[in-house]
């Protein structure tokens, strides 16, 4: 939703802007959650997904520029994570290698290889992922710029409750929450642990390079070194916000796309006083979030029992 449109509603257009921007914001939110969400109950951490994202949306928008088909962006975007993810989910598995040391050096290692690659791309102006327009008949146009969504949206939209039954009622579901919770009696069963930590990290990194598609091809839609903002670092407090669960990491996702769009919402009806303030809403969140999730009560909640054990 535009400013423009925003300023024609006046006060009536902030919610609306809000209620878009809650959509836009939130893919991304979505996507590298859900990642987290996957490599975690099975027992690992991907502080990575930062510089994951950071290359998922740099290899979307070169592809998108190149071919002219922002979809297969999006493919590159996901094959680009599962490359991150890969190198994360063999190293972080080597003895005595710690989990955040290997994600904050993948975070480095992602950031290092989008900055490089994508110095072409910074100007030029790629293909983006259409919209879907779910205004039905005649609507005012603030209205119904308010309702443009992405494809994106509906697809995590979909993931999360299939990734909720996938963890529930499937072998591999069993199998990724018996090595997240029991190593030793996930090894019991004949499980491979590396297999499934491996398969995990991988599948989790796509979702992640998926999310930073959406942020190269549909909101803000452009590709720059700081498109991000620290998303993929949030996300991994969204994660524990959301207790391991996928829908739960929904929620989660659309609460911090609301508070990332409550400034510019609050921006275009003349509010000025503040606004660095508004801006800093979804990190504020995130420091707010932590601090509650703390208490070794409460943090143990829903957690996978081999979480950031060296096993």
């Amino acid at each position: 939703m535009t400013a423009e449109a925003t300023e024609a509603l006046g006060w009536w257009g902030v919610p609306l802007a809000i209620i878009a921007g809650t959509m836009r914001g939130g893919t991304p939110f979505l996507f590298v959650s859900l990642g987290e969400c996957l490599t975690e109950k099975s027992g690992k951490i991907n502080l990575g997904l930062e510089g994951t994202l950071l290359t998922g949306a740099m290899a979307a928008y070169g592809v998108s520029y190149l071919t002219g088909s922002p979809w297969l962006g999006v493919l590159a975007a996901g094959i680009a994570g599962c490359f991150l993810g890969a190198i994360h989910g063999w190293l972080s598995q080597q003895p005595r290698v710690n989990d955040v040391a290997v994600g904050i050096a993948m975070i480095i290692v992602g950031s290092g290889i989008a900055f490089f690659f994508g110095k072409p791309f910074i100007q030029p102006s790629a293909p983006q992922l259409p919209t879907i327009n779910l205004a039905a008949g005649s609507v005012p146009p603030a209205l119904e710029a308010a309702l443009q969504i992405s494809p994106l949206f509906l697809l995590g939209l979909a993931i999360a409750p299939l990734m909720q039954w996938f963890f529930r009622s499937t072998r591999w579901g069993l199998f990724i929450r018996a090595v997240g919770d029991s190593p030793e009696a996930a090894r019991a069963m004949g499980v491979s642990i590396f297999k499934v930590r491996m398969l995990s990290v991988v599948a989790g990194s796509f979702l992640a390079g998926i999310g930073g598609a959406s942020l190269s091809l549909y909101y803000p839609g452009l590709w720059t070194e700081r498109i991000s903002s620290g998303q993929g670092l949030m996300a991994v407090a969204l994660v524990i916000f959301a207790r391991w669960n996928p829908i739960a990491c929904l929620w989660a996702s659309l609460l911090f796309g609301g508070a990332q769009a409550l400034g510019p919402a609050l921006q275009s009806v003349g509010i000025r006083e503040g606004y660095y303030l508004f801006n800093a809403a979804p990190y504020i969140l995130t420091l707010v979030i932590m601090v509650f999730t703390c208490s070794p009560q409460r943090s143990l909640i829903g957690a996978p029992g081999a979480l950031g054990k060296d096993n």
